[in-house]
């Protein structure tokens, strides 16, 4: 006689977010070479119109489309797969970041709307309900609706936003408009991508998940107060490409040089030791292999420290390309919202368009 045991009534673990996917964060972006290649062969008839400000010329944040004479409307859209795993961390990080490129341009936002991609039968809708949550507190702290958005159930998750902000077209920041003689200020402290990375290994401790959930979930509003400053010439978000990426999106945009200090690079703790240790994201090297031959590195700057130039960072700090005089307005402004780790990094220089690293 053959007997069947009861179905077992224990419910299935929910699975590690950072475990659906291949990628996390801006890590998930296509390398900057592939994707300027990709562009290159689409072959979309060039048009011109003359409200539009900011389009793709310049790999910028976000585009810009004059209204008035003192309104100009930004738009922008990012989203990827779980950095944490954490659904309500993840909701709020990557709602910060997609808020990021319009103060970027020194925008302020107006309203988002989300973007949501869930594998629905593999994560339990309470979890799913989190993430959303965790967008939604982001909005709210900005203080701007989140008016709608639209959902697919797809094989890895996915969230962000689309932005919408406005500008004064008089105090709008690009990211190609730095001078020879500019300073370089960067907001945040690096290191995101080398923390995530130690997550996914589970070798990251309490007090560094938190230190990097912290800095992707601080709002970049000084890019609004920033935009206001005459010596700000340029402005930008460090991302996906890391800091040697988007230095470099500068000094192609100027036709100039960009030169960073490594020994004055703010970065989060513990993420030193984790790169002197080889720990680092794939999308450190693809950012190498795409934009390596226009970077010139120093003798004396190590292996964890190319890692740490190159390391995608989500919801990075903003680059802030200035005129001398204008350094401490910058620094103070900076400070005034509490972004205690904001440092000088280097300068803007006459010469070819790469980026060199003493």
């Amino acid at each position: 006689m053959t007997t069947t045991s009861a179905p077992s009534t224990t419910p299935p673990a929910t699975p590690r977010l950072t475990s659906l996917s291949h990628g996390g964060g801006c890590g998930c972006k296509i390398a900057p070479g592939v994707l300027s290649e990709l562009l290159a062969k689409s072959n979309l008839p060039k048009q011109f119109f003359p409200d539009l400000l900011v389009g793709t010329e310049t790999a910028d944040d976000a585009a810009v489309y004059k209204i008035n004479d003192e309104q100009a409307i930004v738009a922008t859209t990012d989203f990827f797969m779980p950095i944490v795993d954490d659904p309500y961390d993840f909701g709020r990080i990557a709602a910060t970041n997609a808020l990021s490129d319009i103060y970027a341009m020194g925008g302020t936002p107006l309203m988002a709307l989300a973007i949501v991609g869930m594998p629905i039968n593999v994560l339990p809708h309470d979890v799913i309900a989190k993430i959303l949550e965790g967008g939604e507190s982001v909005c709210r702290d900005a203080g701007i609706p989140l008016a709608g958005g639209h959902s697919i159930d797809s094989v890895e998750p996915i969230y962000g936003l689309v932005g919408i902000g406005i500008v004064n077209p008089k105090q709008m920041k690009r990211n190609a408009d730095a001078k020879a003689g500019d300073v370089l200020i960067l907001g945040k402290p690096l290191g995101v991508g080398i923390l995530s990375a130690a997550l996914k290994k589970n070798l990251l401790d309490d007090a560094g998940y938190r230190a990097m959930v912290d800095a992707t979930t601080k709002l970049n509003r000084p890019g609004a107060e920033l935009s206001k400053l005459e010596g700000v010439h340029a402005l930008t978000d460090v991302t996906g490409f890391g800091l040697l990426g988007h230095g470099l999106e500068l000094a192609r945009g100027a036709g100039l040089t960009a030169r960073i200090d490594s020994a004055k690079l703010p970065v989060l703790p513990g993420v030193q030791a984790l790169a002197e240790q080889g720990i680092f994201t794939g999308a450190s090297g693809r950012n190498w292999a795409s934009y390596g031959a226009s970077i010139e590195l120093g003798a004396s700057v190590s292996d964890a420290q190319k890692a740490l130039l190159t390391d995608p960072q989500t919801s990075g700090g903003l680059l802030v390309s200035c005129a001398p005089e204008a350094v401490q307005q910058v620094l103070k402004v900076f400070a005034d919202s509490d972004f205690a780790d904001a440092a000088i990094i280097g300068k803007m220089e006459s010469g070819n368009a790469k980026v060199c690293v003493d």
